[in-house]
C-alpha cells in the first residue's frame, strides 16, 4: 500500500468526529461526493472498513475508532513538527511554558542560570502539552500529578500550597485555610487563571478573586495581597522538564546546567532527576 497523505488523514479525522458526511464536507470546505468518494478510496487502500454507512447514520467500526485516534495523533504531531521548525528558523529562541500560579517564585532563579536570549514565556495549563506538541521548548511540571510522557525532567523545588487574599480580607488574619473555607468566598477559583503573575495579584488586590498557588510567590506579593497557607492541600514536588530527543542549543545549555549533580531514579519515557 502506498502511504497516506496528510488529506486522507484529515478527511477521516473530521468524519469521524462529525459522523456526518455532509457536515464534515461543510467543514473541510469540499463537497459531500468528493468526502464520499476519499473515504471509500480510502477504505480500500487501506484494506479495513473504517465505517457502517446506514440511511440515517454513520458509525464507526472499532478499526474506526482506532484509527480516529492515530490520526489525531499523527495531525497533531505534523503540526508540532511545522512549529518547531518554525521556531527553529527564528533562532532557536527558548521558550518555557508555566502553569499559572505554580513556581512563580522558582522560575526567576532557574533563569538565572540561562547565559541566553531572554526567554519567552507561555502561560498554560496543560505545560507538558505545550512541550509535546511544539509551543514550548520546557516547562514547569508538578510530579506525581501532570503528565511526563515522553519528558525529560528534573526536580527543581518543592511549594507548599497557599491562598492568595486581598490584605484586608477576613480570612487574611488566619494562621492557616482550608478549602472549606475558601470555598464560602464568592470570588474563589479552584484552578488559577490562565494569567501572569502580575495580573494575578491585580485581580486579588481588588478584591476580584480569591485562588490557591505555590508559596514560590510569597517573595513577589504586593502590599495589597496576603497569602496564607492551606491547610487541607499536599505540597507540591515541580520539575523543570523538556523532551526527550530536543535539539534547541539554549534549552540544552540550560538543561544541562540543572542538571548538574543530578542522580537518575527512573528510567525510559519519563525521567525524573533529583538535586
Amino acid at each position: 500500500m502506498d502511504r497516506l497523505d496528510t488529506r486522507e488523514l484529515a478527511y477521516f479525522a473530521a468524519l469521524a468526529e462529525e459522523l456526518h458526511f455532509s457536515r464534515a464536507a461543510e467543514a473541510l470546505g469540499i463537497t459531500q461526493p468528493v468526502l464520499s468518494r476519499a473515504i471509500a478510496r480510502l477504505e480500500r487502500r487501506m484494506g479495513v472498513r473504517l465505517l457502517r454507512r446506514t440511511s440515517r447514520r454513520v458509525e464507526l467500526t472499532d478499526a474506526g475508532r482506532v484509527f480516529r485516534d492515530e490520526c489525531h495523533d499523527l495531525l497533531d504531531e505534523l503540526d508540532a513538527a511545522v512549529r518547531r521548525t518554525q521556531r527553529a528558523a527564528h533562532g532557536h529562541r527558548l521558550v518555557i511554558a508555566v502553569r499559572p500560579g505554580a513556581g512563580s517564585g522558582l522560575l526567576p532563579r532557574l533563569l538565572r542560570l540561562h547565559t541566553g536570549a531572554e526567554p519567552e514565556l507561555v502561560f498554560t495549563r496543560d505545560a507538558g502539552a505545550a512541550i509535546r506538541d511544539g509551543k514550548a521548548d520546557a516547562a514547569l511540571l508538578c510530579l506525581g500529578t501532570d503528565d511526563l510522557t515522553g519528558l525529560e525532567a528534573v526536580e527543581v523545588g518543592r511549594e507548599s500550597p497557599v491562598a492568595l487574599l486581598r490584605a484586608d480580607h477576613a480570612l487574611a488574619v488566619r494562621p492557616e485555610v482550608t478549602v472549606a473555607d475558601l470555598r464560602e468566598e464568592p470570588g474563589y477559583r479552584a484552578q488559577c487563571p490562565a494569567a501572569g503573575l502580575d495580573e494575578i495579584m491585580d485581580r486579588v488586590a481588588l478584591g476580584r478573586l480569591v485562588t490557591v498557588v505555590g508559596s514560590a510567590v510569597a517573595d513577589r506579593l504586593p502590599g495589597e495581597v496576603t497569602a496564607v497557607p492551606v491547610s487541607d492541600l499536599p505540597p507540591t514536588t515541580l520539575a523543570f522538564c523538556w523532551a526527550l530527543g530536543a535539539t534547541n542549543p539554549d534549552l540544552l545549555s540550560l538543561a544541562e546546567t540543572v542538571t548538574k549533580g543530578s542522580t537518575p531514579v527512573l528510567d525510559g519515557g519519563s525521567r525524573l532527576l533529583g538535586i
